[in-house]
């Protein structure tokens, strides 16, 4: 398959950790204005799972790609890998406007959409095996684009974010009652909010790993448990089980319902000590997505 002639004035950024990422010079952009990066294994066997890496605020796409491996795993376990890239002054995604909260109704996180849409037409990607993972700005926006488009994604993963519905109203302004944690709702009302961004929407949703850090000053820590209240509702789970130092010395593991670590609808980690934000488990990931 003549991937690489899909995407052309590409320029290539290295990362000391990572492989390379490149600009795809002909997505149209819209309705926003993010640039799209991609990875794609040059060996690559089709059709592939995707991942969306979603960087967070003050970053960039190649940046992300640095602080991170999924790149460098692509090559190792065959799949794509999109990094959008935000334009706002602060390099931060809108994860608050009601464009972005509605399904199909413009905004960042439709924009994101149409990236994935470009590499299940252009680049060999699997629909049917679509994920996404973020840090802060971009876990927001994780839990704002499988809230919106639950149709599109199989699983996310996210790190140190806030509730979908939550989050500060766009670049570059900022909530300080988001920040701190103190929005608080119920679990109904936080599961009423998800289901508003897709009204109608009764298939499957996808499944979830959440982390955040005790220690978090950014985005405190009072908001991993909305988030863990809201999916919760949204999953109709009721039951949890807790493992202390799981998967680390620090860690404690919650998994909602049935299933396992890699198999469960919502699985949590609160990690004592650490701040903003909770470094990246990509091994992780990719067992939750069951990309390996």
């Amino acid at each position: 398959m003549q991937i690489w002639s899909t995407i052309v004035g590409f320029v290539a950024l290295a990362a000391s950790a990572s492989a390379q990422i490149t600009k795809v010079a002909d997505f149209s952009g819209t309705p926003t204005k993010l640039g799209m990066y991609v990875h794609v294994p040059k060996n690559l066997k089709t059709p592939a799972p995707v991942l969306v890496a979603v960087h967070h605020c003050q970053g960039s796409a190649s940046g992300y790609n640095g602080e991170t491996k999924y790149s460098s795993l692509a090559d190792q376990h065959n799949f794509i890998v999109i990094y959008p890239n935000s334009r706002s002054s602060g390099g931060c995604f809108d994860v608050a406007s009601q464009a972005t909260f509605t399904h199909n109704g413009g905004g960042d996180s439709q924009t994101i959409i149409n990236m994935v849409k470009y590499a299940v037409d252009k680049l060999g990607g699997d629909a049917d095996k679509v994920f996404v993972v973020g840090t802060s700005s971009g876990a927001m926006m994780t839990n704002v684009l499988v809230a919106a488009y639950p149709d599109v994604f199989k699983a996310g993963s996210v790190y140190s974010g806030v509730p979908a519905g939550d989050g500060h109203p766009g670049p570059p302004g900022w909530s300080n009652s988001c920040a701190n944690g103190q929005n608080i709702k119920t679990a109904q009302a936080w599961g009423d909010l998800v289901r508003s961004f897709y009204p109608g929407y009764n298939g499957t949703r996808p499944r979830l790993q959440i982390f955040h850090g005790t220690a978090d000053s950014t985005l405190r820590y009072p908001n991993y448990a909305e988030q863990l209240k809201e999916w919760s509702n949204v999953f109709g789970l009721t039951t949890s089980k807790n493992a202390s130092n799981t998967p680390q010395s620090g860690y404690t593991q919650t998994i909602y319902g049935e299933g396992t670590a890699t198999t469960a609808q919502l699985v949590g980690y609160s990690a004592q000590g650490v701040g903003h934000t909770v470094p990246q488990h990509e091994s992780m990931d990719l067992a939750f997505f069951g990309i390996v």
